[in-house]
């Protein structure tokens, strides 16, 4: 039983794909510290990871944790974008379309984890 929407799961896929783009973009800048690089690369890649999980879950409970893990990361993506903008780490320009991403992914995500907690509060 497939439970997740094939256009958000390319969707997540292409920003994980986006994600290590910017990765190996920001690993050959110099003074860049590597340590903010590779948790976006954590984080980013994540998401998607999580709902491709979220497509093998055996309950309405268990995707729930998945797509739970899944928002959680997103904001976690946000906030190193937000601080690699807001520090002048890299150009604007490189992380503007990932952050709006992050945002519309964190916003079908809190949508889809509250839709799926309310389920499995209702079968209770």
């Amino acid at each position: 039983m497939t439970y997740t929407a094939p256009n958000f799961d390319t969707r997540t896929f292409a920003f994980a794909c986006d994600i290590v783009r910017l990765y190996k973009g920001l690993t050959n800048t110099p003074g860049f510290p590597a340590g903010i690089a590779r948790q976006i690369l954590h984080a980013g890649t994540s998401i998607g990871a999580n709902v491709e999980e979220g497509r093998g879950a055996s309950s309405r409970r268990d995707l729930g944790a998945k797509f739970a893990i899944a928002l959680r990361e997103a904001r976690e993506t946000k906030y190193w974008l937000r601080l690699v903008r807001a520090t002048d780490l890299a150009p604007s320009a490189l992380t503007e379309a990932l952050t709006r991403e992050a945002d519309e992914l964190v916003a079908i995500l809190t949508v889809s984890v509250r839709k799926l907690r309310a389920g499995v509060a209702a079968t209770r």
